[in-house]
């Protein structure tokens, strides 16, 4: 299978485009690039594969609305209120669109890429008390593992030159501008919490350094 027309095929290693297709969704018809990286693997060892949403024509283009988003199966899939990772992966998919131009890369990076079954226990700790955090630390496992190798060559396969970053992390921010990565700036993506994602938020806030709007400094936070 080939790159489509005018996308940048990666070098052996990076991320792989494998496939293209029509998306329409209640954003509006975005066009749906599969890539494969088999440097990217789960916390079971199997290789993920990762989407880019396309809005527009984004080659060879400057300052393209961006989000880096992580996938977060309880939430937007089965609708969990512990976190606010759906309303985030909407948002940024409706700002996208009203752009005209822009990308959504979903990052197969389960629970901070600690992997499914590794949540699922750091949330029966937190059901004990413990904080996003310290959950994670009881099972030895670290705070935020996970990489952005993967969205860096999917930017250059799709040959966008520069983003401005929909996220409330700077840690995101400087992880992606360590891998060369052009961020002109950062957009935040506000979501009020609910009475069950507030304290999560607020322990990645306090705990994890998250750059949040004044309105919710108290109760915000950024998705997984």
């Amino acid at each position: 299978m080939h790159s489509p027309r005018g996308m940048t095929r990666p070098q052996q290693g990076q991320a792989k485009w494998m496939a293209e297709a029509a998306l329409p969704t209640r954003h509006g018809k975005f066009a749906i690039h599969v890539f494969s990286a088999l440097e990217d693997m789960d916390a079971d060892g199997l290789r993920q594969d990762h989407v880019a949403l396309v809005f527009g024509d984004v080659r060879d283009q400057e300052d393209v609305l961006v989000r880096v988003h992580s996938e977060c199966i309880t939430s937007e899939v089965f609708g969990s209120l512990k976190c606010d990772c759906k309303d985030q992966l909407e948002a940024a998919m409706a700002a996208v669109a009203h752009a005209g131009k822009g990308a959504v890369l979903y990052l197969r990076q389960e629970g901070r890429s600690i992997g499914l079954v590794n949540k699922i226990r750091a949330y029966a700790l937190q059901d004990k008390g413990y904080d996003t955090v310290d959950a994670n630390r009881c099972l030895g496992l670290p705070d935020d593992g996970r990489s952005y190798g993967a969205a860096r060559d999917m930017l250059d396969a799709l040959r966008i030159r520069s983003v401005r970053l929909l996220t409330n992390n700077p840690a995101k921010i400087g992880a992606l501008r360590g891998l060369g990565v052009k961020v002109l700036g950062q957009i935040p993506v506000v979501i009020p919490p609910n009475a069950y994602s507030a304290s999560y938020l607020e322990a990645k806030r306090l705990r994890m350094a998250h750059d949040l709007p004044p309105l919710l400094r108290a109760v915000g936070g950024d998705a997984e």
